[in-house]
């Protein structure tokens, strides 16, 4: 028995220490070397390593049984993007990280990405929200919000006040300019666009800053959207409550990076932001966000001197991103000290010489499939990005910033590759609460102003010696005022009345400083475009294609359309052949035919008649036939005799009358000279028509017209103009003129205004509300006064010649009797032979 005991107490002492040794193995925790760049320095920076501090500490305090350790390696970026590449360089080459987070702006990423790509290891970025970075880089992941998913945001607040563009204000970096793109398809959605861009340099100057702000002062645009760095913002926003820019009228609305950033700023930038707007991810309140919340402040307070009332989204983001990859990390577990890294450069003196991570992938794999609920709300990464969560828009008031409406995101397609396309369409209206406005208003800007010194509109105006019922300009010889009156003013003049759209307005005649007339209407529109002498443009301007890429229209207040007008010719009733012109020649010819017709027919049975008098079978039915025939004709040659007389007596009651040519295109083959309004549209529309150049001329004045036929003493055959013109002339000129066929559809008269204006819907709507209710009606009517002028179009003057048509049914009728007693006739002729 002693012998055995031995043996055994020996196997027993050597295994212990094996299995100590074992368990001791076993409890060993896998390392994984994890960078992290920051920029030190900034709030981004501070904030996020603090976070990141306290989300190592909690997470491996709740999972004490884990296997796997995060170590981190923290390095500071200094702000700069070749300070972001050194760090990333040093951490893969001397510390062979297994990844990185951060780095902190788009800048840095977009060169670090590079460097985790070559090493195969993971580069995550909390706080870069570029929507370019993903797509390009297959080793990035972005745990922040794309700025893709707030500009739709910033659309629902554009479209929610009915604002139809914007001024956008952004930083001159791959942060200030990524998203422009994004928020142009956004606004184009709500049918909106940007007006204009002021793209400002990163370390502009404050000369810089003050004269973009100054040039949008300038500008019509009251609605402006910023994208900045904070750095740029504070200088912003200060220059802005210096220039008094944070004023009634004015509607600001910042981006998530600004809004993130309002409860971290002086007092004298937060007064400088009173009635902004801004927009940031919504966060869901939770008890461990309560929780985290109080912890933080107090940690961050006693190690900053920065002061935080509540955390930022971004902080956030740091906390839950540490807490994914720790995950990740431990589904990787310890098959990473299994893992071998291959040499990527042999040349040890390579400056991008470090070895590629078999690691990196699988940990990449191991994040992109990790699911938790974190302190951001749900971390979810779709295609590299975090997944889009609700926005609350905000408006800050005071010392504190109001929710003040929530925009809830659709993506779209997101499975294809297009998670940086939302669509509005599927996202519910948003409603706002009270907003409280720059200048301490409660009512909405209406996102437009009258922009130029003295608050006035600069009109342009032509002036022409004709027409002058339309729109007369006159210019007092001493005093230099100028006067304008007519239709045209009349009808821009009530608009403003009806809607007091526009304030007050100054007419500026259109002519150089000899008093001569500065060009055509093309060129008066141009002018609208240049802004440079012009605000907008009234006048007898016809809504063009080519001029509508230059200035943008109103709705048209008057009709549209090119008539021409020729000379009236007066027929001479008692021409001898007069009568022969009230029947078509066709007519004539018929008529002709049935009487020889039918008198052939009558022959041919009263010869019968005749020869078989002795035969009562065959003389009675030949009589009753004739008799058959003289009535159908009778009938026939009635109804045509009282339509002679008829259409004689209209003719020689009344006095006809028709044009010289009968229609445009007679004009053209016969190469007749056409006349029409100088500086006018008509002169390119005759031009494409077909008329010789040779062949137009242009008029001043319809005084100056002499409409004769052909071309002597410089008379013209037709005059041309729009369909208004060309209506006052014939009452002018009542019983002179008369329209020939056909006319040329145009647009009517329209007011011209910059392209863009935001004057444009709402003297539109104006105009419709005025002719609705017949205010331009009762403008035409004074125009033309009590003159009255039968068309003569419409004279009965101008008889109507009779067609074969009218009377093809008697005629058939008539026909069809005299054959059918022929034949009978005939057949029983016939039968009376055989």
């Amino acid at each position: 028995m002693g012998s055995l005991l031995l043996p055994l107490m020996f196997v027993i002492l050597v295994m212990l220490p094996l299995r100590a040794a074992r368990s001791s193995s076993n409890s060993v925790a896998v390392d994984f070397q994890i960078g992290v760049i920051l920029d030190s320095n900034s709030p981004v920076g501070r904030i996020g390593r603090s976070c990141l501090s306290m989300a190592f500490t909690d997470f491996y305090s709740v999972h004490k049984d884990y296997k796997t350790r995060l170590v981190l390696h923290v390095r500071d970026s200094n702000e700069s993007v070749v300070g972001a590449a050194a760090a990333a360089l040093d951490l893969l080459q001397h510390v062979s990280v297994d990844a990185i987070i951060g780095p902190q702006k788009s800048a840095q990423v977009n060169f670090v990405m590079n460097l985790g790509e070559r090493a195969h290891v993971p580069i995550i970025s909390f706080s870069a929200t570029s929507p370019s970075l993903v797509p390009r880089a297959p080793f990035l992941v972005q745990t922040s919000q794309s700025d893709a998913y707030q500009v739709q945001a910033i659309a629902s607040i554009i479209e929610a006040f009915k604002w139809n563009q914007v001024v956008v204000i952004n930083e001159d970096t791959d942060y200030g300019n990524d998203i422009v793109t994004h928020l142009s398809n956004a606004l184009n959605d709500v049918n909106a666009r940007i007006f204009y861009r002021s793209v400002v340099p990163e370390s502009a100057s404050d000369d810089f800053i003050s004269e973009e702000l100054h040039k949008m002062m300038g500008m019509h645009t009251r609605v402006f959207v910023v994208h900045a760095s904070q750095p740029l913002g504070i200088r912003l926003f200060l220059k802005l409550r210096e220039l008094g820019m944070i004023s009634p009228g004015y509607a600001w609305i910042i981006t998530s990076g600004l809004t993130e950033l309002f409860h971290m700023t002086d007092f004298e930038v937060i007064d400088s932001m009173q009635g902004f707007l801004g927009v940031k991810p919504l966060v869901p309140n939770s008890k461990d966000l309560r929780s985290f919340t109080d912890r933080w402040i107090r940690a961050f307070r006693e190690n900053s001197d920065l002061k935080v009332t509540e955390t930022s989204i971004f902080g956030l983001w740091a906390y839950d991103t540490l807490w994914a990859l720790a995950m990740a990390a431990e589904s990787v577990g310890s098959t990473k000290q299994n893992l071998v890294k291959n040499k990527k450069h042999e040349n040890a003196a390579h400056p991008f010489a470090f070895e590629s991570s078999n690691t990196g992938p699988k940990l990449l794999e191991a994040l992109l499939e990790t699911r938790f609920t974190g302190l951001a709300g749900e971390f979810k990464l779709l295609q590299s990005q975090l997944e889009p969560t609700p926005y609350q828009i905000v408006n800050f008031d005071g010392n504190h910033e109001r929710q003040v409406a929530t925009w809830q995101p659709y993506v779209e397609n997101h499975k294809k590759g297009n998670l940086n396309k939302t669509n509005s369409n599927f996202t519910s209206k948003v409603k706002f609460r009270n907003i409280t406005w720059p200048g301490n208003l409660t009512v909405a800007p209406k996102g437009w102003q009258i922009p130029v010194s003295g608050k006035h509109l600069r009109v342009g105006v032509p002036q022409k010696p004709g027409f002058n019922e339309f729109l007369r300009v006159e210019i007092d010889p001493t005093t230099k005022a100028v006067q304008v009156s007519g239709y045209h003013k009349q009808v821009f003049e009530s608009v403003i009345a009806a809607y007091a759209v526009i304030p007050r307005y100054v007419p500026y005649p259109f002519l150089n400083a000899d008093n001569s007339t500065a060009g055509n209407y093309d060129d008066l529109v141009y002018q609208v475009y240049l802004q440079e002498k012009f605000d907008a443009a009234l006048g007898d301007i016809t809504i063009t294609y080519n001029r509508s890429l230059y200035a943008a229209f109103t709705m048209p207040y008057a009709e549209g359309g090119v008539n021409c007008v020729v000379p009236i010719m007066y027929e001479d009733q008692n021409n001898e052949f007069t009568i022969f012109k009230l029947l078509s020649k066709q007519l004539w010819i018929t008529a002709a035919v049935f009487y020889l017709s039918n008198a052939l027919a009558i022959w041919i049975l009263g010869s019968r008649i005749v020869s078989d008098a002795r035969e009562p079978p065959g003389q009675g039915l030949d009589a009753n036939l004739l008799c058959l025939i003289l009535v159908a004709w009778s009938s026939l040659s009635s109804l045509l005799s009282s339509t002679f007389t008829a259409s004689l007596s209209s003719t020689l009651v009344t006095q006809g009358l028709r044009p010289t040519v009968p229609d445009v295109n007679q004009l053209i083959a016969k190469g007749y000279p056409v006349g029409c309004q100088e500086g006018s549209f008509v002169f390119g529309l005759l031009k494409n028509l077909g008329f010789h150049e040779s062949n137009i001329r242009n008029y001043s004045s319809i005084d100056d017209v002499n409409l004769s036929l052909g071309s002597k003493n410089r008379s013209i055959s037709a005059y041309c103009d729009v369909v208004p013109h060309i209506r006052f002339l014939l009452l002018k000129y009542c019983g002179r003129y008369i329209t020939i066929e056909p006319t040329y559809r145009t647009e009517g008269f329209g007011f011209a205004f910059p392209i863009g204006s935001p004057l444009v819907p709402d003297v539109s709507r104006a105009i419709i509300q005025l002719t609705e209710n017949g205010i331009i009606r009762d403008i035409e009517k004074n125009l033309t006064g009590n003159a009255r002028c039968s068309d003569p179009d419409t004279s009965p003057g101008a008889p109507t010649t009779i067609t074969a048509k009218t009377f093809a049914v008697p005629f058939v009728f008539s026909g069809f009797v005299t054959l059918a007693c022929l034949l009978v006739s005939e057949l029983v002729d016939i039968h009376s032979t055989t």
